[in-house]
């Protein structure tokens, strides 16, 4: 058992091949570590992930996953970091823990499949809240607000392949970000971050430096944002997920242009011809 916990990056050795020479070398990479959520004594997941913000991590996941509807609810969390892993020890508070014994699941899955080891077909499409269509954002500054991600990325710059999540108020400008190995990941540890600063989530957009698997509108959803925007494309369920929850899905955001999937009419300033 350690008291400390791992770095989330390491400058390891390496053999550099360039410009047809080999050499001796080295390069920084992102750890990754087994992560144990527990509520109530009981193990509900292991994630593999980078082993940062786990306070966030812990309170965020749970938020995602509809085990709690508020930080509140959270109660005091544990970190225990071992030879094998690190284990996020939580118990549930104003009757959650209850409910979590009554629906209690196992997930174990690698980075980036937050979906296995469900029970059933209908958790993987469970019913999300309907979001408020009051939110418009200027198409302008939410480039500029993808613009300003990779220099909020200290692990990244120093690794170069670990995902963001972000979270942008468009009255202001500033970035809360949090990142990791897998992109679901970043967003619980964001969800947990915007929940322990007391953020409200619907005033923003969530930014990801990914695709939008359907994942992430269902998490984006379970803490009420209702716009997410990305570098990469949408999957189909995320789109069909995306629009019957009410939120507006933006992707593909290159420089200066993007595509709107999902409810346009959030998105100021963009082409007249547009999908529904």
């Amino acid at each position: 058992m350690s008291d400390e916990t791992p770095a989330p990056s390491v400058r390891v050795d390496c053999l550099e091949r360039r410009h047809d020479v080999t050499a001796p070398g080295t390069r920084v990479i992102p750890e990754e570590t087994p992560i144990a959520f527990t509520y109530g004594g009981s193990t509900h997941a292991v994630m593999m992930a980078t082993p940062a913000d786990l306070d966030d991590f812990a309170i965020g996941f749970a938020l995602t996953e509809g085990l709690i509807q508020s930080g509140e609810q959270a109660g005091d969390v544990e970190i225990v970091v071992s030879e094998q892993g690190i284990e996020l020890r939580g118990w549930l508070k104003g009757g959650r823990q209850e409910a979590y014994a009554a629906r209690r699941r196992s997930m174990a899955g690698p980075t980036g499949c937050g979906l296995c080891g469900i029970e059933s077909l209908e958790q993987a499409t469970r019913a999300l809240p309907k979001l408020d269509n009051s939110l418009r954002v200027a198409a302008g500054a939410l480039i500029e607000a993808m613009d300003k991600l990779p220099s909020a990325q200290p692990i990244n710059q120093e690794t170069r392949c670990v995902h963001a999540a972000a979270f942008w108020n468009p009255s202001s400008s500033a970035l809360i970000v949090r990142e990791d190995v897998g992109r679901h990941n970043a967003l619980d540890k964001l969800a947990g971050a915007l929940a322990r600063q007391g953020v409200a989530a619907p005033q923003g957009v969530v930014l990801m430096t990914s695709r939008v698997s359907v994942e992430l509108v269902q998490k984006a959803a379970m803490i009420g944002v209702s716009v997410i925007a990305a570098v990469s494309a949408p999957t189909a369920l995320a789109v069909r997920t995306a629009q019957a929850c009410g939120m507006t899905l933006v992707a593909v955001m290159r420089g200066r242009d993007f595509e709107i999937f999902t409810r346009p009419e959030r998105i100021l300033e963009q082409a007249s011809a547009h999908v529904a």
